[in-house]
């Protein structure tokens, strides 16, 4: 197994260079980092302007191959370029992946068990109203848009404050300003923050999980080796959890892995009705801001989370099924 995962990490090492290249090359071709000074009042200096785009590699009068050239090579040593207010890309990246995960590790893992165990569940109770009822609740989820979602739940805390008389759920950005006494007050403040967003990407993590994870379960229940174990004498339960559940788990490796991504790259609407400045926000105001290293960074950093994501899933499949590990 162990040089099955090897190959494949050189594999996606390969990808992951191709990614970058493209990434820039698509960035610097469609943005135009001078637009970014255009319409300030008063006017600055073009020759000044081309200077500092210059400083930065992003000089639209340098060919497009010497400017790849130079942000590689300013990779090779770790370093992600500045982006267009002279700011270190790299710090700026650090800081929004730990917002997004802060935001999204939460609500990601609890929907992600939660779906699995609703699905394994609902599968067993297959047509019963239980199963039923879960179907519809997964559907309505499912087919609500996550900004309307988002919104529903801020207007059912301004209800509930109201009638409590007291902000007991706080909605906007990740703390209150100002210091919090004590350790406890500031995971409290904290808490009370992250309790909105995390339902709202807990429960739509949830519908999805659960349709996918019934459906698989379904596929397994009535197999052989089921039966088998049941005349061997071991109890229903078991032999769902450890042959049933197990197996349907198989077919659900990729898709837990790559469903991992949203916590890099971050969830745009949530974090723009909520108020975190991830990398979902940072994102869209590089692209209007046509800062071209801050798109090529989180362009990079998606794509590096996509292949971990494929190695994660390489690694679950083979820790799942015999076969592949031998």
């Amino acid at each position: 197994m162990t040089t099955y995962l090897l190959r494949r990490l050189l594999h996606y090492l390969v990808l992951l260079l191709l990614a970058l290249a493209l990434a820039y090359l698509l960035a610097a071709s469609a943005l135009d980092p001078r637009a970014y000074f255009e319409g300030r009042r008063p006017p600055p200096d073009p020759a000044a302007v081309t200077a500092h785009l210059r400083t930065l590699g992003l000089d639209d009068t340098t060919p497009l191959p010497a400017r790849l050239a130079h942000w590689s090579g300013g990779l090779l040593h770790g370093d992600l370029g500045r982006t267009l207010d002279d700011t270190s890309v790299a710090a700026e990246l650090g800081r929004r992946i730990g917002v997004s995960l802060r935001l999204l590790l939460a609500g990601t893992v609890l929907g992600t068990l939660g779906g699995v165990l609703a699905g394994a569940w609902t599968a067993v109770r297959q047509y019963r109203l239980s199963d039923r009822v879960v179907t519809l609740v997964s559907f309505l989820l499912l087919s609500t848009p996550t900004f309307l979602l988002a919104v529903l739940l801020k207007i059912g805390a301004i209800k509930l404050n109201s009638v409590l008389g007291t902000d007991l759920i706080r909605f906007t950005g990740e703390r209150d300003p100002g210091p919090h006494p004590g350790v406890l007050a500031t995971l409290g403040d904290r808490g009370v923050h992250l309790l909105l967003p995390t339902l709202s990407m807990g429960l739509v993590t949830a519908a999805s999980y659960s349709r996918y994870q019934r459906n698989t379960m379904l596929d397994v229940l009535g197999a052989d080796y089921l039966r088998t174990a049941r005349a061997k004498g071991l109890g229903r339960r078991a032999t769902l959890l450890r042959h049933g559940l197990r197996t349907a788990l198989i077919p659900m490796a990729t898709y837990f892995s790559y469903g991992f991504l949203a916590l890099f790259t971050g969830a745009t609407f949530t974090e723009i009705v909520f108020g975190w400045h991830g990398m979902g926000e940072w994102l869209i105001d590089s692209v209007a801001d046509n800062d071209v290293n801050s798109v090529v960074a989180v362009s990079g950093f998606a794509a590096v989370v996509v292949l971990l994501s494929g190695f994660l899933a390489d690694v679950l499949h083979a820790a799942l099924d015999p076969r592949v590990r031998r």
